[in-house]
């Protein structure tokens, strides 16, 4: 059996992470999400009654609520700890998401905001969530931390592909590679293995409401995507993502060098 702990589990990847890891009985999974009620309706409709699963509230860009949920979480694992802690949860915004750095010259006031608001969400936040749930993983048998980062955030990628879209998303996930790193350098030597893997292009239904021109700026990002990977097909199920991503977490370990490590869902740098 394993207790995981798994953050935006509301939606997307997030819920299938839920939906397989809580197919073994054995398992325990503890949900974070923003609107806890919404989700146990939903994981009462789509997934039925699964006693492994619980739900919390936990919201990366509230500090109380983080804590609140470690103290939670504490009281339902007891003395067993955390085996997984998977950060998930992120902030993709939209302002940034379909054009180049130039296009945001004139956005002065939304850019202000959106760096803020998505850096407190994927590096910030994640930071606090590591610092509160290290104690628990501290007890778990597994010890390992896994934060879902993004193949974008990789600049030999960046630039071998020449891809301009994404700038702040991009940036945000490439500081939280960096924030697992520095706890991989404090907490190798404990046993707990800090690791982020990218769930690959993951079909999400984000941009089912793109306007034309955003439309263009996705397709001429999966063109360069092709070209530097003649294979690719386009993107994958949360379902595929997933069982990719446990797959490489379970073959992860300290002894292997994968500590701090940035990798892709195909355990290498290969990103799509």
């Amino acid at each position: 059996m394993s207790v995981y702990v798994v953050t935006g589990v509301s939606k997307g990847i997030g819920f299938e992470f839920l939906r397989q890891l809580s197919e073994d009985k054995d398992n325990l999974v503890i949900g974070l999400v923003r609107n806890k009620a919404a989700t146990e309706k939903k994981v009462a409709a789509e997934l039925g009654d699964r006693p492994n699963v619980h739900i919390l509230h936990g919201d990366l860009t509230n500090y109380a609520s983080l804590k609140e949920a470690a103290a939670e979480t504490a009281k339902i694992v007891g003395k067993r700890g955390v085996d997984y802690l998977v950060a998930n949860a992120g902030l993709v915004p939209e302002f940034d998401a379909y054009g180049p750095v130039s296009a945001l010259a004139d956005k002065i006031e939304e850019v202000d905001a959106g760096v803020a608001e998505t850096f407190q969400t994927n590096v910030t936040g994640q930071l606090h969530l590591f610092n509160l749930f290290v104690p628990l993983i501290k007890k778990g048998k597994a010890k390992k931390v896994i934060a879902i980062s993004t193949g974008v955030g990789d600049i030999d990628l960046t630039n071998q592909c020449e891809i301009d879209v994404g700038p702040i998303y991009a940036a945000s996930k490439a500081a939280l590679n960096i924030i697992v790193a520095k706890f991989n350098a404090e907490y190798k030597k404990e046993g707990i293995l800090f690791l982020s893997i990218s769930p690959g292009l993951v079909e999400v239904g984000r941009y089912a409401n793109a306007t034309p021109e955003q439309v263009n700026g996705l397709m001429g990002f999966v063109g360069k995507l092709a070209s530097y990977a003649p294979h690719f097909k386009g993107p994958i199920t949360p379902e595929e993502s997933v069982k990719a991503v446990r797959s490489v977490w379970e073959k992860a370990s300290i002894e292997e060098g994968y500590g701090g490590a940035f990798i892709s869902h195909l355990g290498n740098k290969q990103w799509v």
